[in-house]
């Protein structure tokens, strides 16, 4: 009954235009707000699911790194236990150091991987290679496949063997840091390059494992990390528990969301700010509201002390304004839902809105829309409508009116 009385009030015309020129300000600011919230989480959501992809193709499912040190010997033993837990798909050994990569008066720091034979079974980084090709050479012949950010900085050219580069690692064995004795050279070929975003592009360069462990002085059995992917995604963490109960205290395993928590943290943070600077329309709104239904107090006095002469009562009353309020609230919620949806629906089929400055890895926004940020949307309208219309209903409820004029 509360609901036909505020449908009523709607559709009735007032006595005073401005009563139905605020209530539809208010329905217009609450579209509006809610239009903003739904089109800016479903661009944040876009980016964050375009940056867990580039994540995806160039970081492993689960990685296995010492708690302790740079580097660790895997026995038999433990190798054996790895490959009895269930659900992991493909193992890959790497060991990983900085170094300094030159060519002439060209140089660069970065950090070199050397991958085994199974490496890009645990990735999709040759699905990111922009020229040349994966080859990362042998323990004699070593080649580099470079970001190309590294090998801009060398002016380094996959087509172009035959000038080799000179790549720098430490000396383990080393007494002191210097120039003269504090490194160990050698000669390597860039045989290919990869674009995947750019703070992998200019910090990652991989070779082959043994001319890494041989240049470190690291046994053969001797690593940095494992990495490696799993059969089923679903049960990533399953497999992460598995392995850290096989391997104790002293490892550490990481998922691929582990390894870059940081990263996704900010990225979270930085939606919910969002979220929380365009809620302030929809506040915007409510002020707008509380006008628009005090006006309509103000104007169904007469209704008000009828329905009471009749046996309403006061919480009846409250009930009827607040219904009102929820009526101006759907009206403006849904239109901004309706809107929102077909703004990212144009976007994702025409990608009409572009990003500037031509350097990302695509020129538009990414959108991605969610149910969850619609159900969240729709009752963040909901907070804001009982924070509106509290106050005029409640003024309704117990005001005292009298039917002579």
């Amino acid at each position: 009954m509360e609901l036909l009385f505020a449908w009523r009030y709607f559709k009735s015309k007032k006595s005073t235009n401005a009563i139905n020129i605020i209530a539809w300000i208010s329905v217009l600011a609450i579209a509006v707000g809610t239009t903003a919230l739904i089109v800016v989480l479903s661009v944040f959501n876009g980016f964050e699911d375009l940056v867990k992809t580039l994540y995806t193709d160039f970081y492993s499912d689960i990685k296995v790194a010492p708690a302790k040190g740079k580097f660790f010997v895997l026995d038999n033993n433990q190798l054996a236990a790895i490959k009895k837990v269930t659900g992991i798909k493909q193992l890959s050994f790497v060991v990983e150091e900085k170094a300094m990569l030159l060519n002439g008066d060209f140089q660069t720091i970065v950090s070199i991987k050397g991958v085994d034979e199974h490496f890009t079974a645990t990735n999709n980084l040759n699905a990111h290679i922009s020229h040349g090709k994966y080859d990362v050479g042998t323990t004699d012949k070593p080649m580099l496949v470079a970001g190309v950010g590294i090998e801009n900085a060398v002016v380094a050219d996959p087509g172009k063997q035959g000038l080799p580069l000179t790549l720098y690692l430490p000396d383990r064995s080393a007494t002191s840091f210097s120039a003269e004795n504090g490194m160990r050279s050698f000669n390597v070929d860039v045989s290919g390059a990869f674009t995947v975003q750019q703070e992998f592009d200019n910090k990652y360069a991989f070779t082959n494992l043994p001319f890494i462990q041989y240049m470190l002085d690291l046994k053969a059995n001797e690593y940095s990390a494992i990495e490696m992917a799993v059969s089923n995604p679903d049960d990533l963490n399953k497999v992460k528990k598995n392995l850290q109960r096989t391997l104790g205290d002293n490892f550490i395993v990481r998922t691929r969301l582990e390894q870059n928590q940081s990263l996704f943290t900010v990225m979270q943070v930085e939606k919910w700010f969002i979220y929380g600077v365009l809620s302030l329309i929809l506040l915007v709104a409510a002020f707008n509201m509380i006008g628009a239904l005090t006006m309509l107090v103000m104007e169904k006095q007469k209704d008000i002390t009828l329905l009471k002469a009749v046996g309403a009562s006061d919480n009846l009353i409250q009930r009827i304004f607040l219904s009102e309020g929820f009526v101006l609230a759907t009206v403006g919620g849904v239109i901004g839902m309706v809107l929102a949806y077909l703004i990212c629906v144009i976007q994702l089929q025409f990608k009409l809105v572009k990003l500037q400055g031509g350097t990302f890895i695509i020129d538009y926004y990414p959108v991605k829309m969610s149910g969850w940020d619609f159900i969240l949307v729709a009752c963040t309208v909901f907070l804001v409508t009982i924070f509106a219309a509290w106050i005029p209903a409640r003024k309704a409820s117990v005001q005292a009116y009298s039917l002579k004029s």
